[in-house]
């Protein structure tokens, strides 16, 4: 029987692989036996270890000395741990990219564990007779998931694994035999990414991103294919295959939001579907991604941080708080809030880009537009949203609410409008502020209530590392960029 180390400290040790960790557990021991706790979710990930919510438990017996598995990557994270006996464990990056094939052995017997993250293959040599390995997985094991495995020799000389017991007296499976060298193994896939509302402004930009970078295994979702507010629709996706949703769809039409039908839309798109997400990103451990706005706030401070109250004054921005909320409930989660988006299809610059035309062919009449001077804030791009979501995505940033727009000056929409007139014709002269009581003093149909200040603070954003650019010279490259198409 291995010699089972009593009562050391729980720790937890890095290996030279990514993500991979040693577990030393505190075993307690007499002459009856001992006792250890396997494994025990506040210490572990006070220690390092992630919470990676196991939903299945394994143990593999094996009959005699000698018995050899593997060498095995699966599309789950997995925790390991010896119930009898000792084990000699081979542990074979087999992830894309430069640690591809590096390799980690240790022993384990009931005193020590090993975290072994996805795409990161797993074998091991059984030492006595009678051994009992047990491991928690955070997917259950399906068809579909097994046709994503990937595999590698045991006997590839290119490993260099010194087995304890030569392979050649080893008990070895008929399918472990033949599995292939290294350099013919194929590296294990990611988890897919899914982005629902996939044809709005930010939707486009962020397809745009993945295009441009080369990213793989996404997946692209509008209503018509995915519609996340319908709860019979989550069944058509077996979303363990999934790592991250990123959900750029939402009901946009503020003043509609007001109406009976406008209503009942925007609390469907943007609270029962954000929460419906949720639900299915804790059920399996998917990091959801998801975009809030500054209408969850009243407006009246002049700069809104991440803790601050929730106060919408319309139902467009009731509908957001109640998405976020909803959302905030996902472990894994990040929520991005923005404001004053500009990116592809119909939008406030374009608007105003097509007014400065007007104004400026002496043909059409028009002589001025009136803009509202009392709300104030700063433009977000969708570009920069796209930046912003694959940084906190790739950084390890903490989980949790974000606030990003464009940087630089806060400034009114009649401010802004003159920018733009003066960038598409030289005539910003010709934009009138108008108080938003004046705006819409003549309308017909219902104006729901807006925020007098929607600046939002960058400093949390700003210490992940992300160069926020500055909206005004993001403007000048969008309005360039329209006017040379």
């Amino acid at each position: 029987m291995a010699d089972i180390a009593f009562e050391k400290d729980l720790s937890v040790a890095e290996t030279g692989i990514g993500g991979l960790k040693v577990v030393d557990l505190a075993v307690h021991g007499d002459s009856r036996g001992w006792f250890k706790e396997n494994w025990q979710r506040a210490k572990m990930t006070a220690l390092g270890l992630p919470d990676f919510g196991p939903v299945q438990n394994n143990i593999s017996f094996n009959e005699k000395r000698g018995v050899t598995r593997g060498i095995h990557a699966e599309p789950w994270d997995k925790y390991i741990s010896i119930a009898a006996g000792e084990i000699f464990g081979a542990w074979v990056d087999l992830r894309p990219g430069e640690s591809f094939g590096q390799v980690y052995t240790t022993r384990l017997d009931p005193s020590k564990a090993i975290y072994v993250p996805r795409g990161v293959g797993n074998s091991f040599q059984a030492l006595e007779d009678g051994t009992v390995y047990t491991y928690l997985v955070n997917a259950h094991w399906s068809l579909e998931q097994k046709r994503t495995y990937t595999f590698v020799n045991l006997a590839d000389p290119d490993l260099h694994i010194q087995w304890p017991i030569p392979l050649e007296e080893s008990e070895r499976s008929e399918a472990d035999l033949h599995h292939p060298m290294l350099r013919d193994a194929k590296p294990m896939a990611p988890r897919r990414t899914m982005v629902t509302g996939c044809n709005g402004q930010l939707g486009h930009a962020i397809r745009d991103y993945v295009e441009s970078h080369g990213l793989e295994g996404f997946e692209f979702n509008d209503i018509d294919t995915f519609d996340f507010s319908d709860p019979a629709q989550y069944d058509q996706f077996d979303w363990s295959l999934y790592g991250t949703i990123i959900n750029a769809g939402a009901y946009t039409a503020v003043d509609r939001a007001e109406t009976p039908e406008g209503r009942a839309l925007a609390w469907k798109a943007n609270a029962q579907g954000p929460a419906l997400l949720a639900r299915v990103a804790r059920e399996h451990n998917i990091t959801l991604v998801h975009v809030s706005s500054d209408y969850v706030f009243d407006g009246t401070r002049e700069l809104h941080d991440e803790t601050e109250s929730f106060a919408p004054l319309g139902v467009y921005g009731q509908s957001k708080a109640a998405g976020d909320i909803a959302v905030a409930n996902a472990p894994r989660h990040y929520i991005l809030r923005s404001s004053w988006v500009i990116g592809e299809g119909h939008n406030f610059v374009k608007t105003m880009m097509a007014l400065s035309d007007r104004v400026a062919d002496a043909r059409d009449g028009l002589d001025e537009v009136t803009v509202v001077d009392d709300q104030y804030g700063r433009l977000t791009f969708t570009r920069d949203m796209a930046e912003a979501i694959f940084h906190l995505l790739g950084s390890d940033a903490a989980y949790g609410t974000y606030d990003l727009t464009g940087s630089g000056a806060v400034r009114s929409w009649a401010d802004i409008a003159r920018g733009v007139f003066d960038l598409a014709n030289g005539n910003g002269e010709k934009v009138e502020p108008i108080s938003t009581a004046e705006y819409f003093a003549n309308a017909k149909n219902p104006v729901s209530p807006r925020p007098t200040y929607s600046a939002l603070d960058l400093t949390k954003i700003e210490a992940t590392g992300l160069k926020v650019p500055d909206w005004e010279e993001s403007l000048k490259a969008y309005v360039t960029k329209e006017l040379n198409k």
